[in-house]
């Protein structure tokens, strides 16, 4: 493992989600003193006030997971002009009961792919919202709205354009240093 222990938000849970391979092929991007863990959100209960005294097995393996990480990347797909229900509820879930955030004080990355144009540009932005709201560090530039086509991917899930991996590689680049200015 290395020294810096990431968790990665993938706002999908398709199994074959184009985020969930952005993820992945990103990743790979790092240095070797970053390891990579996905957060599994899909097993979470919709978010209820009424059980923050007694929160559920998933919810209090999420917000451990968070807590023992020094960063965190958020990859989102775009629902409807907006992040995925699936994502808000991983949000709620772990921020809460009010003043006890597993987010709080995270240093963290944003970036999103979609088949259409803006590549996930709505969805960054209320992501970004909910985040400053929960007092999550959040690189601003380079931003990564990524519109993904036939042939994005190589056959080993790598970017098959050198523009698109040099452009990914800076924004790695940025984001680690961003985690190390920022991580306790």
């Amino acid at each position: 493992m290395g020294q810096y222990q990431i968790v990665v938000v993938v706002g999908s849970l398709r199994r074959d989600s184009i985020n969930k391979k952005l993820a992945d092929a990103l990743t790979r991007l790092a240095p070797p003193e970053f390891s990579f863990r996905q957060l599994q959100i899909g097993d979470l209960p919709l978010y209820n006030q009424d059980d923050d005294a007694n929160q559920a097995e998933p919810v209090k393996r999420i917000k451990s997971e968070i807590r023992a990480a020094a960063g965190l990347i958020f990859v989102t797909p775009e629902y409807n002009r907006s992040m995925p229900g699936v994502l808000k509820n991983a949000l709620d879930n772990a921020s809460r009961p009010y003043g006890d955030s597993a987010w709080a004080g995270k240093p963290a990355g944003v970036v999103g792919a979609s088949i259409g144009t803006i590549g996930s540009a709505a969805a960054q932005q209320h992501l970004r919202n909910v985040l400053a709201y929960l007092d999550v560090p959040t690189l601003g530039q380079p931003e990564v709205f990524i519109q993904v086509k036939e042939g994005f991917f190589d056959a080993a899930g790598n970017f098959a354009s050198a523009d698109t991996a040099k452009f990914l590689q800076g924004w790695m680049d940025r984001y680690v240093l961003w985690v190390k200015q920022h991580a306790g």
